[in-house]
């Protein structure tokens, strides 16, 4: 606030040092003005409101003016955050602790890993937007993988008032017919961008967009572009991007995860390595307190049980309660897998003679085949019979199929196809006789659907008990020939009890488009059941039309159910 020619007005951006830009205290944006500094400066004098006393109480109708006044006008510029005026929520006040930490940053290096539910986009976007409205950034990008664009976009329209273009393989074109010029490129054309890191990562694209970059980034889901242990080339190429992006040291970066550690410190620390180089190198084993300080103005990371009661405001998280079922194979099922399972330590056991890259694609074929067994006759039929065209070339030297198996948090979302060729990695030194079994297990699984099958009986029963109780279940399987075997098998038991009952299967084989609108017709029906892959994890949000939830196959790594 500052006083001027005897009034008070509201000192706006400017883009011009020598210009200052104020607005009426009790005007609009209409009666905006600028004032060329070198000439009047002296004539400005900062000035603050006083405090209200006795003498200025009035009647009811001048309080209800007031206040009306207040949140019409004040609050946009003249409150402590000027990016209240551009919100179409009123945030919770534990979301506003970010903000306050990225004001105290030049430039803003923050790692937001709220817990799942938190609303760690509300938080980047108050920064965003306050930045934006102070002027310190007039051009704004999101990273984030390809599936949460369209819910970025959502987001930061409806309530930041930001209109962001995506940019991705399907829009490219568009936008670039929308050039003014043919010499503009769409990441310097654009002010407000929301662009898919898998589109950008290569370094075809990478150079054009690290030249245009604003000068604020957003990166989500950052974990996914943390430096990889393995040779994970995809998930290195995510890490030399933001890697480079974070190389401009006044650029303000804001780093968004619920999971910065995967269990892994290497990984865990080139994420804090963005922020700063030096954070890179410290050891959590024997942190000093000076170090510990300087993290903590760069990182902030709550649970819900932090934030449920934050200085006088009760937010009501849902309450989960999980439990565990178990369940028994039948003779033939079990039989099977024993079968299975001497049949795949015979692919890791007594082949001493080859490379050990050899024996790693068997080790890596047994622990694939024994997934797809354990988890549904669809998907052990379906991995004993994909084949993919194979290359002449030869297999590559030391192949990595582990985030195939373990379901890393590293990567943005597990694949849900069978893992086939893993398998048929492993079948280029099988003999006649393996490759003669390997046809006879897919006869077995075939005739393990149904009665055979213990575990899809249990679900059935677990989804009736939900359905009975007024719930409405999403079952997540790991892989395509899961779902759609479960959601096939559901609609025959249970269809005839529940007349109104819709059951859906969602996967990877459809595209992001189609996700949305089936999902959005599954929502009109009172009684549903919704089958899914990890395709489904993020990106499209489930808890206002879903409230219990089936995990089909437990993933072998704990925080994917997080």
């Amino acid at each position: 606030l500052v006083e001027f020619r005897g009034r008070q007005w509201v000192v706006m951006p400017s883009d011009d040092q020598d210009i200052a830009v104020l607005r009426p205290f009790t005007g609009g944006e209409h009666d905006v003005c600028g004032v060329y500094l070198p000439l009047e400066k002296h004539k400005l004098r900062s000035t603050s409101l006083r405090l209200p006393g006795e003498t200025d109480l009035g009647d009811f109708e001048s309080a209800r003016l007031l206040r009306d006044a207040a949140r019409l006008l004040l609050r946009n510029g003249a409150a402590p955050f000027r990016c209240m005026g551009h919100l179409n929520f009123r945030p919770r006040p534990y979301q506003l602790v970010p903000l306050l930490m990225a004001l105290r940053l030049d430039p803003v290096r923050l790692l937001i890993a709220d817990d799942v539910g938190v609303g760690k986009t509300i938080e980047a976007g108050l920064i965003a937007r306050e930045l934006l409205d102070r002027g310190e950034t007039k051009r704004l990008v999101v990273v984030c993988p390809p599936y949460l664009c369209d819910q970025w976009q959502r987001e930061l329209s409806q309530k930041f008032a930001i209109d962001a273009k995506i940019i991705r393989t399907n829009t490219l074109a568009r936008l670039e017919r929308d050039l003014p010029r043919q010499d503009l490129s769409v990441f310097q054309y654009y002010p407000y961008t929301v662009v898919s890191i898998d589109f950008i990562k290569s370094h075809k694209r990478r150079d054009a967009f690290l030249l245009h970059a604003p000068e604020l980034v957003i990166v989500d889901e950052a974990h996914c572009a943390a430096r990889p242990a393995g040779q994970a080339v995809s998930q290195q190429q995510r890490h030399e991007l933001v890697h480079e992006l974070a190389g401009k040291k006044d650029r303000h970066l804001i780093l968004v995860t619920a999971t910065p550690h995967s269990g892994i410190e290497e990984s865990f620390f080139s994420l804090l390595g963005f922020l700063k180089p030096e954070f890179e190198q410290y050891n959590l084993d024997e942190i000093d307190r000076s170090q510990r300080a300087k993290l903590a103005r760069h990182f902030v990371q709550r649970q819900r049980g932090d934030i449920k009661r934050w200085l006088g405001t009760t937010t009501s998280f849902p309450q989960r309660d999980a439990y565990e079922v178990s369940f028994h194979l039948s003779a033939e099922y079990k039989q099977f897998f024993h079968d299975v399972y001497r049949f795949a330590r015979g692919l890791v056991v007594g082949k001493n003679a080859e490379t050990n890259a050899r024996q790693r694609v068997r080790y890596w074929a047994a622990l694939a085949l024994l997934r797809c067994v354990m988890s549904s006759p669809a998907a052990a039929k379906a991995a004993l019979l994909a084949r993919i065209e194979r290359l002449s070339e030869k297999v590559d030297a030391d192949p990595d199929y582990s985030s195939e198996i373990y379901d890393p948090t590293d990567v943005e979302a597990s694949a849900d196809v069978v893992p086939a060729h893993v398998i048929n990695e492993s079948e280029m030194s099988m003999t006649e006789a393996e490759k003669r079994k390997l046809r006879e297990f897919t006869k077995r699984a075939e005739g393990l659907k149904g009665e055979h099958d213990i575990k899809i009986t249990k679900a059935e029963e677990l989804v009736r008990e939900f359905l009975q109780s007024g719930f409405r279940p999403i079952v997540f399987c790991r892989f395509i020939a899961t779902a759609d075997y479960v959601a096939e098998e559901l609609r025959k038991r249970l269809q005839g009890d529940f007349k109104n009952l819709h059951v859906l299967a969602v996967t990877g084989s459809d595209s992001e488009e189609e996700r949305e609108m089936r999902i959005e017709e599954l929502w009109k029906s009172k009684q549903r059941v919704l089958v899914a892959t990890d395709c489904l994890s993020e990106g499209i949000n489930l808890q206002e039309h879903f409230d219990a939830v089936i995990h089909y196959d437990l993933p072998w790594n704990p925080n994917r159910l997080e």
